[in-house]
């Protein structure tokens, strides 16, 4: 078992980084807001969790303790995967997924892409007494703090990618307003994959400067 990884951050990409663990590239699959706190060239430290199959053996990187425990907690929810988790994590804090089960409130789960009533219903079944709030979320209100977790996760894609923070908002604005229906369903990796659809469009931008 592979607990965490540690070393400079020899590639990224929307999905994964590889981490040189004293000269072995370590690819780690993890969420856009745990790939936008690392730049490449930099050292990094992940908490891991490996997931080994019959011909594959994956290993997922978090940011800390509380998300790869909480990574653990989800899957042992009947029907629901590592890379179900993950797409979990993408979409909802770990403290908003403790509140969400201890609230009873399934709806939550059902802003991510592939989980449906019924899913989210056996989430929060399952997980009841197993999932509890440590006290940290968000004073904010679910929606507001749902939207924040979103578009949070969005920016910190794009500066891992290159872009300033600045750009990166501009840019995430106008793909939304393009296509309102992305903020609704709060879909961290669509909105991305529009935002960089809308920067390709226009030819006559920069990494550095979209106006």
């Amino acid at each position: 078992m592979i607990s965490f990884v540690r070393g400079p951050v020899a590639s990224l990409s929307l999905s994964h980084a590889v981490i040189d663990v004293n000269g072995v590239g370590m690819l780690v699959i993890a969420t856009p807001k745990t790939l936008g706190g690392l730049r490449v060239g930099e050292e990094a430290t992940l908490t891991t969790a490996m997931i080994v199959r019959e011909d594959s053996m994956t290993l997922y990187g978090f940011a800390d303790e509380r998300e790869r425990e909480v990574f653990d907690v989800l899957l042992t929810v009947s029907g629901i995967g590592p890379r179900l988790a993950l797409a979990i994590l993408s979409v909802l804090e770990p403290e908003s997924i403790a509140s969400g089960v201890a609230a009873g409130d399934g709806k939550a789960f059902t802003k991510v892409p592939g989980v449906g009533p019924k899913v989210a219903g056996r989430i929060v079944l399952e997980l009841k007494g197993k999932l509890h709030p440590t006290g940290t979320a968000t004073s904010a209100g679910p929606a507001a703090a749902a939207r924040m977790e979103w578009k949070d996760q969005v920016v910190a894609a794009m500066t891992s990618l290159g872009w300033n923070e600045k750009d990166a908002l501009k840019a995430i604005d106008a793909a939304v307003a393009a296509e309102p229906e992305l903020a609704e369903g709060a879909n961290v990796p669509a909105v991305l994959r529009a935002t960089l659809r809308w920067l390709g469009q226009d030819t006559g931008r920069q990494k550095s400067g979209v106006r």
